[in-house]
């Protein structure tokens, strides 16, 4: 799958773009454009919505452990439908872990194994990935891997899932398919940071986080605990998504096939990715939280399907509070990075300390998305309650062991374009011209190589890869941007964008996934095997 680096212009020539409206139903301005866009359409609630700021924030309960047998802790998760108020006063069905909406968080020592037993009591077939993990591949969440449910029959052949193949469980030869129960083993050889699971079944993703299946992990160590951080009550998870509400009160989603069991897909107008018209953080539309003058821990994740944001905390007279950044996806920056706005795509974690201690009791600070538009630009709000004692700190120095990979230690250098192409006469999402295949390898690496990877987009594409952390090195040939800063598992290509970016595979040998984490675009083929041999 290696590709020659192609320029924007050739990505976006005339021809390509008007073919890339066609597909993504964007403008021409925002096709061409290098400014921050939101690719996708976006869904409008048919329920009253309640007002921003006035539903509290819910914190995900922390999961304990059933047994600790030789120095591995036990949990146990199911999977199952329920019912829950996201909206006050609106019931809305939803599938869980747990039957809670996010999922219960799971907290680790490094180096410490968790091994989480998840029952699968949903009407589809589900699989589990836990999204930053160093993790082996039997236990990685592929996207073949099923749990069937109870008395699950595979369709009448002759149905045929979106790449081509009869259900991929029995298309692909290497699948591990279990019935209702699976153990999933996660070393946690790894730096602490704060991950987290979702369903990964192929061609079925987008939906199935959508309606709920999504859930923290956090790794934890000395080191970090000793830094003097802002912990216990001041330290907050906060998942960020969008959704959208049917005028029952149901999730509204444009699936092609509503109950999920055979037909993949999105109705045409959303083939770029669905966006809601509600911010939920933590499961809560736009909420409040009551904090002291003091310092906090804010630890972001978008858990979206498709929307990008550009995060400020701003005070109630419009000035711009520091979000002052200590963390990325894999875990701690070497120094902290101070910014006024932070730019977060689909599956992207940062962790930043913002100090209230400045703020009038009383007044609120919001935190507010710069790319949305109407009630899609406010996320929540901080109540600063009180004057407190606050002991925390944060250290000019937060990490002496990221990796420090170099050029000059790349084994090889690959090119890879992530655009809008034709599969199986529909339009899909491609990976180097190619749709996904499970029984396709489209890499393969040695266990132990170094090397750069040049990524180039036609449109946004948040690009994940499974396993490995990766340092960024370049964007379109300059360097990377303070954001970029520290070791991550995603990053955010703007349209017409190129990157480069260096890491090592020297987790586990085994099969493993890159792609787009737009649900959508995932779904609709953009993703990619990566054999370590």
């Amino acid at each position: 799958m290696r590709e020659r680096t192609m320029s924007r212009r050739q990505v976006l020539g005339i021809g390509g773009a008007l073919g890339l409206m066609a597909v993504t139903g964007l403008s021409s301005a925002a096709a061409l454009s290098r400014r921050p866009t939101t690719t996708g359409a976006k869904l409008r609630s048919a329920v009253p919505l309640p007002p921003t700021f006035t539903v509290p924030l819910p914190l995900p309960s922390v999961l304990r452990p059933v047994s600790t047998v030789d120095g591995a802790d036990r949990y146990e998760i199911t999977q199952r439908e329920t019912v829950l108020e996201i909206l006050p006063g609106v019931k809305t069905p939803l599938w869980t872990y747990n039957g809670t909406f996010p999922g219960p968080t799971i907290e680790a020592r490094r180096d410490r194994p968790v091994i989480v037993t998840h029952h699968n009591e949903l009407p589809v077939p589900t699989v589990v990935h836990l999204h930053g993990g160093r993790t082996p591949p039997e236990s990685d969440g592929y996207p073949t891997d099923l749990v069937l449910p109870d008395g699950w029959q595979d369709p009448m052949p002759g149905m045929h899932g979106m790449h081509g193949m009869q259900m991929p469980a029995m298309s692909d030869p290497r699948a591990v398919v279990t019935r209702q129960t699976r153990d999933y083993t996660f070393p946690m050889a790894q730096r602490p940071a704060m991950l987290w699971y979702h369903d990964h079944r192929m061609d079925f993703t987008a939906p199935a986080i959508w309606r709920g299946l999504a859930g923290l992990h956090i790794i934890r160590d000395d080191a970090e605990e000793s830094l003097g951080l802002p912990a216990g009550p001041r330290e907050l998870p906060l998942a960020i998504m969008d959704r959208a509400f049917d005028d029952h009160g149901n999730l509204a989603y444009p699936a092609l096939d509503p109950t999920l069991r055979e037909q993949p897909g999105v109705h045409e107008p959303y083939l770029a990715g669905v966006l809601g018209d509600v911010i939920l953080v933590n499961g809560a539309p736009w909420p409040v939280h009551e904090v002291d003058a003091a310092r906090y821990r804010l630890r972001f994740l978008n858990t979206s399907n498709a929307r990008h944001y550009e995060l400020e905390a701003v005070t109630y007279d419009g000035r711009r509070l520091d979000l002052v950044q200590i963390g990325a996806d894999q875990g701690l920056l070497a120094a902290p990075v101070t910014h006024q706005s932070l730019p977060m795509a689909p599956a992207e974690r940062y962790d930043v300390v913002a100090d209230f201690s400045g703020v009038p009791v009383g007044s609120l600070v919001t935190i507010v998305n710069r790319l949305g538009s109407g009630r899609t630009h406010d996320v929540m709000a901080f109540r600063v309650a009180r004057r407190a004692a606050d002991d925390s700190r944060v250290p000019t120095v937060l990490s002496n062991d990221l990796p420090s990979w170099n050029r000059s230690d790349a084994a090889r250098v690959r090119d890879f374009s992530f655009r809008a192409g034709r599969m199986n006469g529909g339009h899909g999402w491609l990976i180097g011209g190619q749709p996904f295949n499970p029984t396709r390898t489209d890499v393969t690496v040695g266990l132990g190589d170094v090397e750069v990877w040049r990524l180039i987009a036609d449109v946004q594409h948040p690009v994940h890869l499974h396993l490995a952390g990766f340092r960024v090195l370049s964007r379109g040939g300059k360097p990377p941007l303070p954001h970029d800063a520290g070791l991550k598992d995603t990053i955010s290509l703007q349209p017409g964008e190129s990157a480069e970016i260096i890491t090592c595979f020297d987790g586990y040998r085994g099969r493993y996934l890159f792609h787009c984490h737009n649900a959508e675009h995932e779904d609709m083929g953009m993703m990619a095997n990566i054999e370590i041999v």
